[in-house]
């Protein structure tokens, strides 16, 4: 985003001058998260969890590089090591327990990120690629997560694995090759673990790589904001530091807060019982459930229960499944409305609270109940209504409903007019 009334770096001594010349790392820094990159004035703490995502991710690829100097990736022995890692490591029980709560907020601080993105319409020209790249993001962490829920080698890692890899099988003529190529072999083993390991290790740091993407994206626009009118006037705009750095800072100490009281209170809280057991293929556990970060998906997947044709209930459930994210590509073109916010779109925001928030709360809590009624019944009514939501109802509604005024601009919207705002005067005198 480039603004005429925007700051421009100025090198201070002669160190920086030098850097500023050769390797213009400080003006990059200043254009990117400094005062030379000016922001809407009206931010929330709605946008404070981009930075917390961002923070997750760190948090994530350091705990885990130095978990990874102490796990053996062998069926054998890595049940054992992880053991070792609680055990017998200098703090290993806190680098594991960081890992894993780390996993679990780093889903909480994403999922309230997109689900910011669906009532503000983050997905709107001029910011198509930027959620294009988000999507990718969370597709990226999907797999990353359901690898690395894997290495322990417990029983609901073990047949974790073998269920989700299970469903390529579902594939016409494919899915088996696919399958057997995904796990090394016929089922869950030394070589599924290697290569579970291998790309866990990996796919953190291509996350990396399309964040730095998604905010590059980010800063050619520049970022949205609770009205969804774009910036007019230098009066819009503050900079970014040190007013969103200092917003942002007491939002990271408030998730600081909550996330230290799980990882020292509550540390097993959000894992499952089961993966204290060592992986015996030969026992089934009475129910087999994901992390709970995947509960929703899963519960679209176990909510085709019949052969639809000549379709299988299983083809159909991992088809779903899939597309419940893929459809979220194809929001910047279903979501016909010229106005962003959903502050000023009154029926969109009826089947934004008392629909798709009810439907993702049921798919969530079904997705690791039993699969049994009632909860089968719940899946089927919340998936269709989800996918209705998104195909049906979103372009209809963004093609009928009458918005709300909108301000005219950002200032107005939080000062008032923009002669009082920008002129300091009382007009209401």
């Amino acid at each position: 985003m480039s603004f005429p009334w925007a700051r421009q770096y100025e090198p201070t001594n002669g160190l920086m001058k030098f850097l500023d010349e050769k390797l213009p790392l400080p003006r990059l820094v200043y254009d990117a998260i400094g005062a030379g990159y000016p922001v809407p004035r009206n931010l929330s703490y709605m946008w404070n969890f981009g930075v917390l995502a961002g923070f997750c991710l760190v948090l994530q690829i350091i705990t885990g590089v130095v978990l990874a100097m102490h796990y053996a990736p062998n069926s054998l022995v890595a049940f054992s090591s992880t053991e070792h890692i609680m055990r017998d490591v200098n703090w290993g029980w806190l680098m594991r327990y960081a890992h894993a709560n780390g996993a679990s907020f780093f889903f909480i601080v994403v999922y309230l990120h997109i689900f910011r993105g669906f009532f503000y319409s983050s997905y709107k020209a001029p910011r198509e690629m930027i959620w294009l790249l988000g999507v990718v993001i969370f597709l990226l962490m999907m797999a990353t997560a359901f690898m690395g829920y894997v290495l322990p080698w417990g029983q609901m890692s073990y047949w974790g694995a073998k269920v989700i890899t299970g469903l390529f099988g579902a594939i016409p003529l494919v899915g088996e090759p696919i399958q057997t190529w995904l796990l090394g072999g016929f089922a869950p083993d030394n070589a599924a673990l290697n290569r579970f390991f291998s790309l866990h290790f990996l796919l953190p740091f291509v996350i990396a790589g399309v964040v730095i993407l998604h905010i590059w994206a980010l800063h050619i626009p520049g970022s949205s904001n609770p009205t969804g009118v774009e910036i007019k006037t230098e009066a819009d705009t503050i900079p970014f530091h040190p007013y969103y750095t200092a917003k942002d800072g007491y939002g990271l100490g408030v998730f600081l807060l909550i996330y230290c009281a799980v990882l020292f209170y509550l540390p097993n809280y959000m894992g499952h019982p089961d993966n204290y057991i060592e992986a015996n293929p030969l026992s089934t556990p009475a129910h087999i459930v994901p992390e709970w970060y995947f509960w929703p998906f899963y519960a679209i997947l176990r909510a085709f229960t019949s052969d639809f044709f000549i379709i299988p209930a299983k083809l159909m459930g991992v088809l779903a499944m899939f597309s419940a994210i893929l459809v979220w590509f194809f929001l910047p073109w279903l979501d016909r409305s010229p106005v962003r916010s959903g502050h000023y779109r009154p029926l969109f925001r009826k089947f934004f609270w008392f629909g798709l928030i009810p439907a993702m709360a049921v798919l969530f809590y079904c997705g690791g109940a039993p699969a049994e009624e009632p909860f089968v019944m719940l899946s089927q009514l919340a998936t269709a209504y989800y996918f209705l939501h998104f195909l049906v109802i979103l372009p209809l509604v963004s093609s009928i409903e009458k918005p709300e005024p909108l301000p005219y601009s950002i200032t107005e919207a939080v000062l008032g007019t923009d002669k009082q705002a920008v002129l300091g005067e009382n007009t209401a005198a």
